[in-house]
C-alpha cells in the first residue's frame, strides 16, 4: 500500500485541510450546493463538520472526491497514457 501513496492526490492532506480548502474555494453555499449536507448548509463550521465526516464514510468520501476534482493537478501526460 505504501507504494500507492505517492500518486494518491490525498496523501498528507488532512480533513481538516480539505475542508478548509474548500470552503476557502467555494464558501458554505458552494459547498452545500455541491454536496447537499446539512453541515454545510446549517449553522457551518470547520469543526462541526469535521466531526460530522469522520463518522460518515460516505459523506467524507464525497468532500475528498470534490478536493480532488478542485485541486488535483492533472498529470503532465494527460489522462490517455
Amino acid at each position: 500500500m505504501d507504494a500507492e501513496q505517492p500518486n494518491n492526490p490525498l496523501h498528507g492532506v488532512t480533513l481538516k485541510r480539505v475542508v478548509e480548502s474548500l470552503e476557502a474555494h467555494y464558501g458554505w453555499d458552494g459547498l452545500a450546493e455541491r454536496i447537499n449536507l446539512n453541515c454545510f448548509k446549517s449553522d457551518p463550521s470547520v469543526r462541526s463538520s469535521l466531526t460530522f465526516l469522520r463518522k460518515t464514510p460516505w459523506a467524507r468520501e464525497k468532500v475528498e472526491r470534490l478536493y480532488v476534482d478542485t485541486f488535483a493537478k492533472p498529470s503532465p501526460w494527460g489522462r490517455s497514457r
